[in-house]
Formats: structure tokens, sequence, C-alpha cells
């Protein structure tokens, strides 16, 4: 589809979702947020009105309601910060999402739809998971062991994402496959592998569950504050998380390789002519946000379980949604992360403090996300088909366009 075959009403919509500022754009973002909450009180109140309940918060002209909004909505964003479980909750989800927002930010950037960060986490994380309990026969125990078998399995993590994530790049490079079909279809290839490896190879002979052995003591992630001894938290992977976020960025809008990635991403033909090396950038942007994922499958075994176990959550798929949340900005994919980990930790919150069907908890999650990315994904459509003015011209070997898309 070409802008030419929008309504012009479109088209100018898009246009101004393009052409807007950081600043609007962020005000768009807390408009979204606050429309979403309002519509989402009225889908408290209705589901209310039919449930069943013993005490119900409001009773008018002879219809009862269950569910107050105001409780909800309570429970969802401040009941995180209320205790330490729920804040471990909350920063863990954060420090998963900020590796795989990430991994999908890089290939967005590039033109590229990686919707495959699932499958190169869960290989990411069975490759980790291998490499350390093979490793730790050769270490010694205690800090020289936790030195040496942390760095190895987060690097392993990195190194079979970052392949698995080629695979696909290849595909696109040289046979012009495309890249939304082939990294879905991989996503089942990686489960059923990743499955067909354990049960078959590397299963723990004393679990009934398709699991590995638990990796040693001194290569897992472990808190370091007191207050989150015994939670699946460590914050010196969210320190790594917000390292990368700095990598990343100063990557995309520093260097020449980020440049060249930005301006493919948003204006191929420009890219070409100046002399960009489209094969190598598609392949070289696959196998940067593949390792990511893959980073993001360590941390899961080595934070998380202590162990690779079937049935990861989705993580790489929520990585979509943070990354389009962000507008594919790096610096954004931490508020991002930030405000999912948030609504995640909240929604479990409601569920036990109020007993409001974990379904109903769904679709406010479902609303808040989606009226906060719809403004995001429309400028990406907006851009993609070149509408509005902000659009690039040219390459220059690494220095930005004046009036360009930096989004910085």
């Amino acid at each position: 589809m070409n802008a030419s075959d929008l309504p012009s009403s479109v088209r100018r919509l898009l246009g101004s979702l393009v052409d807007a500022s950081v600043r609007e754009r962020i005000a768009i973002s807390v408009a979204a947020l606050f429309a979403s909450l309002l519509v989402g009180a009225v889908v408290i109140m209705a589901a209310g009105l039919v449930a069943t309940c013993k005490e119900p918060f409001l009773a008018l002209g002879g219809s009862s309601f269950c569910y107050d909004p105001w409780e909800v909505y309570y429970q969802l964003f401040v009941s995180p910060f209320l205790n330490d479980f729920n804040t471990a909750l909350m920063l863990k989800e954060t420090t998963l999402l900020l590796f795989t927002g990430l991994a999908v930010a890089v290939a967005f950037r590039a033109g590229l739809f990686n919707i495959g960060a699932q499958g190169q986490l869960v290989f990411g994380a069975l490759g980790s998971a291998l490499a350390v309990l093979w490793g730790a026969a050769f270490v010694p125990t205690g800090v020289v062991g936790s030195l040496v078998l942390i760095p190895f399995g987060l690097v392993v993590g990195a190194v079979v994402g970052g392949l698995y994530g080629a695979v696909p790049g290849l595909l696109k490079a040289y046979a012009d496959a495309n890249e939304v079909i082939t990294t879905i279809m991989l996503n089942f290839v990686a489960t059923n592998v990743a499955f067909y490896l354990v049960s078959t190879y590397f299963k723990d002979p004393a679990s009934q569950s398709v699991e590995t052995k638990s990796v040693p003591a001194v290569a897992q992630l472990k808190p370091v504050l007191g207050r989150f001894e015994s939670t699946s938290f460590s914050v010196w992977a969210l320190l790594t998380g917000l390292a990368l976020v700095v990598v990343i960025y100063y990557l995309l809008f520093h260097t020449s390789f980020g440049y060249d990635m930005r301006i493919s991403g948003i204006q191929p033909a420009a890219a070409a002519y100046g002399g960009v090396d489209a094969e190598r950038l598609v392949v070289g942007s696959m196998v940067l946000s593949g390792a990511l994922s893959g980073l993001a499958g360590a941390v899961y075994v080595l934070m998380v379980l202590g162990r690779w176990r079937t049935g990861i959550p989705a993580v790489g798929f929520d990585g979509i949604t943070v990354s389009i949340l962000a507008s594919n900005n790096p610096l954004g994919v931490v508020p991002a992360a930030f405000l999912f980990g948030i609504l995640k930790s909240g929604s479990l919150s409601i569920s036990f403090a109020l007993g409001v069907p974990k379904q109903l908890v769904g679709v406010l999650r479902g609303l808040i996300i989606l009226f906060v990315a719809m403004p995001e994904f429309f400028r990406m459509v907006g851009l993609k088909l070149g509408v509005g003015d902000r659009q690039p011209v040219a390459t220059d070997g690494g220095r930005p366009v004046e009036g360009g898309d930096d989004d910085e």
C-alpha cells in the first residue's frame, strides 16, 4: 500500500503523528493512558453489574455493582510498591522486558519485524543452562566460580540467541523471505526442538518435568539487597539491562552503523544510494536482536528458575509491545518495561485481594496497553508509508541529515 491510496483525512492524521515532537508524543501517550482508565472503569462497572457478590460497593436504582474501579486501579498501580514480594515481581518482569524490548527495538529500527524473540530467548536460555552445567565441572566454588560461570552463561546465551537470529536474517537478506513469517515459524521450531533435546538428552532424572538439572548456586544471579533475599530478582541483572540500554542507544544514535540501520529502516532507497550494504546490515541487525533475546533467556535461567524448564513465559512476545510503547527508542524501553512490570505485578494483587476474575484483569491490562501503544503504532505505519515531513533524504557515513527522524 502507498500513501496515495489512503483517504486524505487518514494521511493528515498519520502525518500529524509522524511530525509530532517528543513532547507532543509523550502528551499523547499520557492522554491515551487516562482514556484507557476511563474506558476500563466503565468495563469494571459493567462487569460488576452482572457479577454476584455478598457486599456490593454500590447499589443504584435496584442494581448492585460488585467491583469498585478505584480499588481495582489502586491494586493495579499501587500494590506493586506495598510489599517486597510484589516489588520484586515487578522488578523481575521489568528486568526481563528490558532485554526483549531492546531486542525488538533494534530490529524495528532496521526496518525488520523480529517476531521471533521468544524462540531466540528459548534457545538462549537452553544454551546458557547447558553451558553453565558443563562449565561448573572445571571451576572452583565460591566467588571465583561466580565470576567465571555467570558471565560465561550470559555470553553463551547471547551467542546462541544471535546465531538463531541470524537464520531469518540470512533468509531475508539472500532469499528475500519475509522475516515476519520466518521468525514466527522459528518460534515453534525453537520450542519443540528445545523440548526434544531436554526430554531426550538433558533431562534431570530426578524430576517428573521436562527440565534440566539446576545450575550451581554460584552461577545463579542472587539478590544482593536483603529485602529481596527470598525472591527471584537480582539487582545485578537490572543494572546489566540498564547498562545495555545506554550501549544500544549510543550504538543507534552515535555510530555510523546505527545511523545506517535507522536510515535503512525508514528509507531503504536512500540508504542504498549512500552505499549501505543492505544484506550485511539485515543479517547484523537480526544477529544483534537475537543476541539480546538470548541474553534475556540466560537471565531468566540464572535469575528466575536456576534451570531450563519447558513452558517459558511469553517474555519475547511481550517485548514487542514494550518496543512499540517505547517508539522503538532504547531510552523509552525503560519506562515502557517498568509500566509493563507494574501491570503484571498489580494484576496478581487484584485477583488475590479483590477476587476480580483474571479474565477481567486481562481485559484491563489489554486496554491500557492498546490505548498507549496505538498512537506509536500508527506513527510507525506513517513512517513506513512516507507520510509527513520528517523523512530522511540521504545517508552520509553516520552524520544525521538535518530534519531527519532520529527520535532522540
